[in-house]
């Protein structure tokens, strides 16, 4: 009797124990980092829509994937109407390097704005999921090598594209863009900035980049939001500069950077885009580095930024990457 007993009480230790590690055993996170770089997020009907350039599963030379998302937190996707992807090549200009796309709301359709082989081509859709097609399979600009395209359209309805040109360093320009978005107006070209202050260069490198403009106006004066050194630097960050017109002259603000890695603590922190959540707080989407060893993948990430004053300011305490 007690044999069967001792038996019996091991086996429930046994089950107990079996139980206790079944318990304990952590459950498996099904997240992971969205894996996209110089990332912006258009706002329409009640969801958001996350499109980059893409340096994770699909290599850049496929298109753009979009992920939708109805509080910023939880994302899904990708859910582009082809595969995941918004703009697939072949519906395109272009082949190969498709970056930095910016999306925009015009004429009743939705409009992508796009880099494809270093030059600027423009999609139009019915949706923000796509699929994007471009009807002219001609750059927008004919003559060079441009990337990073931001559309502004003012108050008076005169609607800029401010634009990275590939001469002498990655220099900001503008010009105006006509109506059909297809063209430009060439005797408006003008430059804007460049990049010769020390946070801009801090490896002083003979080819020195500012990139990814992002333009809005507040009390009548215009925002140029930009990033500066190489997008591989560990000091790739965010500064912005102010001007009275469009097309400039532009005044580099004293208190940029306002987004680096200093107040972060992630490398390689910028090239976003600006917009504004369901209640119409200001938010900055950007790329930071995979980690502080390696560039690539690089994540795509948000932070609050607002105007105090006649300055941008932005809060490193609200940042957080983004996940699926």
């Amino acid at each position: 009797m007690k044999k069967i007993v001792s038996i019996a009480a091991l086996l429930c230790v046994f089950v107990a124990c079996s139980q206790e590690k079944n318990t304990d055993k952590p459950k498996e996170s099904k997240s992971k980092a969205i894996l996209l770089a110089d990332p912006t997020i258009f706002y329409n009907n009640g969801l958001y829509y996350l499109y980059g350039t893409t340096t994770g599963d699909i290599p850049n030379g496929e298109g753009f994937q979009v992920y939708t998302s109805s509080d910023l937190k939880a994302w899904k996707g990708p859910s582009g109407a082809q595969n995941g992807l918004a703009l697939k090549k072949g519906d395109t200009f272009g082949d190969k390097g498709f970056w930095a796309p910016q999306v925009l709301s015009y004429n009743n359709k939705f409009y992508m704005i796009y880099t494809a082989n270093e030059n600027i081509a423009v999609a139009v859709s019915d949706s923000p999921i796509g699929p994007f097609k471009s009807e002219s399979k001609e750059p927008i600009i004919k003559t060079g090598n441009q990337i990073d395209p931001f559309i502004f359209i003012d108050e008076d309805g005169k609607k800029y594209l401010y634009h990275v040109r590939l001469t002498n360093g990655n220099r900001i320009f503008v010009a105006e863009i006509n109506d059909d978005l297809q063209s430009i107006k060439p005797e408006t070209l003008t430059e804007c900035i460049s990049g010769v202050l020390p946070w801009e260069n801090t490896q002083n490198v003979s080819w020195p980049v500012t990139e990814g403009p992002t333009v809005l106006k507040h009390n009548g004066l215009y925002y140029m939001i930009y990033s500066a050194n190489d997008f591989r630097n560990p000091d790739y960050a965010v500064g912005y500069a102010t001007a009275k017109s469009p097309l400039g002259p532009w005044e580099k603000a004293a208190d940029s950077p306002i987004i680096s890695r200093k107040d972060i603590g992630i490398n390689g922190v910028g090239h976003g885009d600006v917009f504004y959540d369901k209640n119409g707080k200001m938010k900055y989407v950007l790329h930071t580095h995979y980690s502080n060893n390696g560039v690539s993948p690089r994540k795509a990430a948000i932070i609050d930024i607002d105007f105090e004053g006649n300055k941008i300011k932005a809060n490193a305490k609200s940042f957080y990457l983004l996940q699926e």
